[in-house]
């Protein structure tokens, strides 16, 4: 049961957020760290391997692989996040208390990623 809910929690977040890259694309330019060359290309590629990690979450022999690629673009994705909770005063119009949850929330993120793929290892080693 929690592995099937980790699943469904992992293809949303990604295939929403995959969406968002291409809807908001603005907003997640704004929270690149500035640091980072050529925003704008970053959070196109970003939202078309979000997307493209989502759909392979879907497809139960390119499951595992599809999770530890998300878990890695989840790990180089989080300097934005930190960027906001540490510029909070830029993005005045979300809650600084809400940053700080969302650090928490991509930890909770990172577990459940893993939780895909070692469901997906252990699914593929009984078949």
């Amino acid at each position: 049961m929690l592995d099937k809910v980790c699943l469904i929690f992992v293809f949303a977040w990604f295939a929403i957020g995959g969406v968002g890259h291409f809807a908001g694309t603005e907003f997640f330019v704004s929270i690149v760290p500035p640091y980072v060359p050529q925003a704008r290309l970053v959070v196109l590629v970003s939202g078309v391997f979000e997307l493209l990690g989502a759909a392979g979450l879907l497809y139960r022999p390119t499951r595992k692989s599809a999770a530890f690629g998300l878990f890695l673009l989840t790990l180089c994705v989080t300097p934005a996040n930190v960027y906001m909770w540490q510029h909070a005063d830029k993005f005045a119009s979300i809650p600084p208390v809400l940053l700080g949850i969302r650090l928490l929330v991509q930890l909770v993120l990172l577990a459940a990623i893993l939780r895909v793929a070692t469901s997906a290892q252990r699914s593929n080693q009984r078949a």
